[in-house]
């Protein structure tokens, strides 16, 4: 039996039903590579959630105010950090079903832009933990501290933190995107020079 799903070649012809069934492999494994890395993070949960607490104010601890948030509040994390961790095998299954649609010099570019595109990922997560997090967290708490009694929610913090790593890995993501549309003439270079005072 086969463990991966069969990559078609460039130009070979295929039923619907083929396809089909393709596609059902390729999904049913994105789903198996999910669900390990979630396990693979719940199991982890408490350094994942001391990571994402570090920039807090030093003693402050996050509150709940329902039964229930606990347990949503750390299965959303390991949920939000499994699926960063199968990100590269959910995006090489996609390349995988498309591939064959593609000439093989085509391809190459592709795999690429897929490499490039992973790196600026990893280092957009990096910015927002490292670079923004933490200058946000600190003046967001203390802004007009005289005034308020700080204690962070559990589902509003961890959305936050969430909210600024994925804004920051999607903006670093802009210029394989551009490029991307460049090289594949959906977005032509003179229209670039034309708009370049928008970008």
């Amino acid at each position: 039996m086969r463990l991966l799903p069969r990559r078609l070649d460039h130009g070979e012809e295929a039923t619907v039903v083929e396809h089909l069934g393709e596609l059902r492999s390729r999904v049913f494994f994105c789903l198996i590579a999910i669900v390990a890395t979630t396990t693979f993070t719940y199991i982890f949960n408490n350094r994942i959630l001391n990571w994402l607490e570090r920039p807090l104010p030093k003693g402050t601890k996050v509150v709940a105010f329902n039964v229930t948030e606990p347990f949503l509040t750390t299965f959303w994390v390991s949920l939000w950090a499994g699926l960063l961790l199968a990100l590269p095998i959910v995006m090489w299954q996609v390349w995988g079903f498309f591939a064959p649609a593609f000439d093989r010099s085509m391809q190459r570019k592709v795999v690429g832009f897929f490499f490039f595109a992973a790196v600026l990922m990893a280092g957009g997560i990096a910015f927002g933990y490292f670079i923004v997090l933490d200058p946000a967290v600190h003046f967001l708490t203390n802004y007009n501290s005289n005034e308020f009694d700080f204690h962070p929610r559990a589902d509003s913090y961890f959305s936050f933190v969430t909210l600024i790593m994925v804004a920051t890995a999607i903006v670093f993501e802009l210029p394989v995107f551009i490029l991307a549309q460049a090289r594949l003439g959906i977005l032509p270079a003179d229209r670039l020079r034309r708009n370049r005072r928008i970008g």
